[in-house]
């Protein structure tokens, strides 16, 4: 199978099914509420310099199939939200990386923060996306990435003062 098939079908049918079941289960059980929260990634936001078309599109297709969803099913107190998540310090990455400080340094600098995320740190958007305290919120892109996508260009060096203006 081509690799673009192969990735739509773990990534897009993947989450299709997942959601589609998890929507017969709440019905079969009667549930008047309920939280689906599928695995996007930031490159579906902002793509990726690195050539993974078919990854990117695939979860893109998942943002676009997610906010769909939510509007179809809200009437049905079932909440539909993506995780967007960016690269996650995990073994995977580090094996990925290596002992090349010049392969990391040119990943990690993106991050304003300097750093990948935590595996941690997307969970806890998970317990919140799933929790009653995000009982309003559907068809969100919940974007977990240090500032990522946000960061046009990534400072170099330690932390920076204040200008005078905000240092008050």
């Amino acid at each position: 199978m081509p690799i673009w098939d192969l990735t739509q079908s773990i990534n897009v049918k993947g989450v299709w099914f997942g959601s589609k079941h998890a929507v017969l289960s709440m019905r079969k059980h009667k549930k008047t509420k309920g939280s689906i929260i599928n695995t996007a990634s930031v490159v579906a936001l902002v793509g990726s310099a690195t050539p993974q078309l078919a990854y990117t599109a695939s979860k893109g297709a998942v943002l676009a199939m997610t906010r769909e969803l939510a509007i179809v099913h809200a009437r049905e107190g079932f909440r539909f939200n993506a995780l967007c998540p960016a690269p996650l310090n995990t073994p995977l990455l580090q094996d990925w990386l290596g002992d090349d400080q010049a392969k990391r340094h040119r990943r990690e600098i993106h991050f304003p923060s300097g750093r990948f995320g935590e595996a941690i740190e997307q969970a806890q958007a998970v317990l919140f996306l799933a929790s009653d305290e995000a009982s309003f919120v559907n068809g969100l892109d919940f974007v977990v990435d240090g500032g990522l996508t946000k960061a046009y260009v990534t400072p170099e060096g330690p932390p920076t003062e204040a200008p005078p203006n905000l240092a008050r």
